[in-house]
């Protein structure tokens, strides 16, 4: 590791980056600690990151090679509160990795997950360290510990256990190449997909081709032609903003047809962004890792560490949801398959119709033509709703600051505070696709809530997103996804937000992965209720509010199509258990097994699995590796935390609302998850909630 680091610390002095020149070495200057983006250069991050890990391993040491009796605050508190130069550096690179990259600092990730790696390995492989903590974990009855200090502890432990501090020296050295090789391939699946998502543009220059797009759809391909300097033209892309609209409206279904597998074929076309191989790598890696660690596959590892614990208790999970969604789904085809047939063109239902056709029995079922509701959904309106429901729920205020640095014109920043003017924490809001973005919605952290020497540290949170763009003469207009989506996102930026805990290891969203979706999922219970949706549906040019006539067919349809919906979250669900259920080396065809991993589960050809193999980033690029489940198993409690409010016949009670946020948004991770709901609801959780609000019973 010292050899390492003196090869790249050689680099940057002839970089001629200083560190006096270098934002990170420095303290930030504004009330809120957030980051001066528009002075980090692309050169600064190697540095710091070097710089980072080598404080960072400093302090390592010197915690290990402490003489003195090993108690919780000089082992596990100052482990807590070491590597703060680190913790800088990576949390500003990995978000805008994230949402505004570039090739640079595509090559900055490949070139610092080794050292990151080898880093992480020299914490948790660090035999002296582990002495002191398994000293106090055998001892922890009789220190004394408060509730989340003990969770903190037990999370160090068990940490350190998978992360291979029991193996012998040959084994380290083994787990320390598997995670070496692990970074890097994962690296590179996401680097793909991200690749092919904005290699692929579909320009039409026939007016005749886009029968049936509304005008706003036209306008929006229209406007990303003028970018793409192709104007008279129109281009659609492979961001679900640009050509879901093309599957619920074109009536062109060679067009359908085309945008739908782009999407669905991302790094699956034999080019260079393929991931067939990627694919390859990691699984065989993942379970060379969890054979290591003494687990017989990579479920079985990472399940260890959630609510759900075991692989069979999630497959049991789903069963009981996926065979309701899929008779669902049969029933919804054939009526599909009907209207259809009533066109005379004598066409098979297809995936690339499904869109279309669902649109059109909507408006025959419910007369609801989502397209219409667009106008009422303008984006700054919904973000308004959500801030009025926060307020509603828990006394939250919102302050937009204009002042803030930020890393994108597109980005909008806000203070947060409690009911009483206190600080709760800054918002950041980016939610427009752009190249440098990866597709998708999600919360990230810049800074997380902890309490140290008295002061209670309150967080930087991200909201990012992928929604429909504004353009020359319309506000952005989200359609009933997006909005839902925003909702989502916001509960995950709650969640880290209204934190009150003093470790970062338990804070906010660092929580069991089947139970972090909680927060986030509940709020969309809120999002097209009739007292919440008058609040933030109002027409973008009138200001008219939404009529009740309009929110009465969005409430009659909303068990609408949701065979389709689930069926396809929950094979995707399927689809990454297999892979992780996996037991063997073996070279396979990532093709051939998720072919086959589909047709066990009965998957109908007019749906597709929500995400490909070679595109599903959530398994293969980011966190939720056995845990996609996690949505659904969420979903149980969601709805059920939600029939809380119902129950009291307001969706508004000030009660239940406290009660959510002092048992389940401050805790964080600081108690098991399941007593933690338990305290909140004062019984388990009952999957027939999720069933009934799905019409799945």
């Amino acid at each position: 590791m010292k050899k390492l680091l003196l090869i790249l610390m050689s680099g940057i002095l002839l970089t001629g980056c200083a560190k006096n020149d270098n934002p990170f070495f420095k303290a930030y200057d504004n009330k809120y600690g957030a980051p001066p983006f528009e002075q980090i250069k692309n050169e600064h991050y190697m540095p710091a990151f070097v710089e980072g890990i080598k404080q960072h391993q400093k302090e390592i040491d010197a915690i290990a090679d402490n003489a003195a009796e090993p108690t919780f605050a000089n082992t596990i508190e100052a482990l807590e509160f070491s590597g703060d130069l680190l913790q800088k550096v990576s949390s500003v690179f990995f978000n805008l990795y994230s949402a505004e990259t570039n090739d640079e600092m595509t090559k900055i990730a490949n070139d610092v997950s080794p050292m990151l790696s080898e880093h992480n390995d020299n914490l948790y492989l660090n035999d002296k360290l582990f002495t002191k903590i398994k000293k106090l974990y055998d001892n922890k009855l009789t220190l004394n510990l408060n509730p989340e200090q003990v969770q903190v502890l037990e999370k160090y432990y068990k940490n350190f256990i998978r992360s291979g501090a029991a193996l012998n020296p040959t084994q380290k050295e083994q787990l320390r190449a598997i995670n070496k090789e692990l970074g890097l391939v994962e690296l590179a699946y996401g680097q793909n997909v991200l690749g092919e998502t904005n290699a692929y543009k579909k320009v039409i220059e026939n007016e005749a081709d886009l029968a049936g797009l509304p005008e706003s759809v036209r306008q929006a391909a229209a406007e990303t032609a003028k970018e793409d300097s192709l104007p008279g033209k129109w281009v659609f892309t492979n961001q679900k903003a640009s050509f879901i609209p093309v599957l619920q409206y074109s009536e062109n279904r060679e067009l359908r047809k085309e945008l739908l597998l782009a999407y669905t074929k991302r790094a699956n076309n034999g080019n260079k962004f393929d991931n067939n191989k990627n694919i390859n790598t990691i699984i065989k890696l993942r379970v060379k890792k969890a054979n290591l660690l003494g687990y017989a596959s990579p479920a079985d590892f990472i399940l260890d560490n959630t609510m759900a614990k075991n692989s069979k208790t999630v497959y049991d999970f789903l069963a009981t949801v996926w065979t309701p969604a899929l008779a669902k789904a049969k029933l919804e085809a054939a009526d599909l398959q009907k209207l259809m047939d009533a066109e005379g063109k004598g066409e098979k239902l297809e995936a690339w119709d499904w869109w279309f056709y669902a649109e059109k029995l909507r408006k025959a079922k419910y007369d609801l033509d989502e397209e219409a509701l667009r106008p009422y959904f303008k984006l700054e309106n919904v973000r308004q709703g959500i801030f009025d429901l926060a307020s509603n729920l828990f006394g939250l205020k919102f302050k937009k600051l204009d002042n803030m640095p930020k890393y994108h014109a597109d980005v909008e920043t806000f203070e947060v505070t409690d009911a009483d003017g206190s600080l709760i924490g800054i918002l950041y809001t980016d939610y427009f696709p752009r190249p440098g973005k990866r597709a998708g919605a999600w919360m990230n952290n810049i800074t997380e809530q902890y309490k140290k020497d008295g002061v209670n540290h309150r967080p930087i949170i991200c909201n990012v997103g992928n929604f429909t763009k504004p353009t020359s003469d319309k506000p952005s207009l989200l359609n009933m996804d997006e909005v839902e989506t925003m909702f989502h996102e916001f509960g995950h930026a709650l969640h880290g937000l209204l934190s009150q805990t003093t470790y970062v290891t338990v804070s906010g969203t660092n929580v069991a992965r089947d139970f972090v979706e909680l927060p986030s999922q509940i709020m969309e219970n809120w999002c097209f209720e009739t007292q919440v949706m008058k609040t933030y549906a109002k027409h973008y040019k009138t200001g008219e509010t939404i009529p009740d006539a309009l929110i009465a067919k969005i409430q009659n349809a909303k068990t609408f199509n949701q065979g389709f919906t689930m069926t396809e979250l929950l094979s995707a669900a399927l689809l990454d258990m297999d892979y992780h259920s996996k037991k063997d080396t073996a070279d396979f065809d990532a093709q051939t097994f998720e072919k086959n991993a589909l047709a066990r589960i009965g998957m109908i050809p007019e749906i597709i699995v929500r995400y490909r193999s070679t595109n599903f980033n959530h398994i293969f690029g980011g966190g939720y590796s056995a845990g996609y489940y996690s949505y659904t198993w969420a979903e149980v409690l969601d709805a059920d935390a939600y029939q809380a409010f119902i129950e009291t016949g307001d969706i508004y009670n000030k009660n239940i609302a406290t009660a959510f946020r002092k048992n389940i948004l401050e805790r964080g991770g600081s108690e098991e998850p399941m007593k933690l709901y338990f305290t909140f609801r004062g019984a388990q959780p009952n999957p027939e909630s999720l069933l009934k609000r799905r019409g799945l019973k």
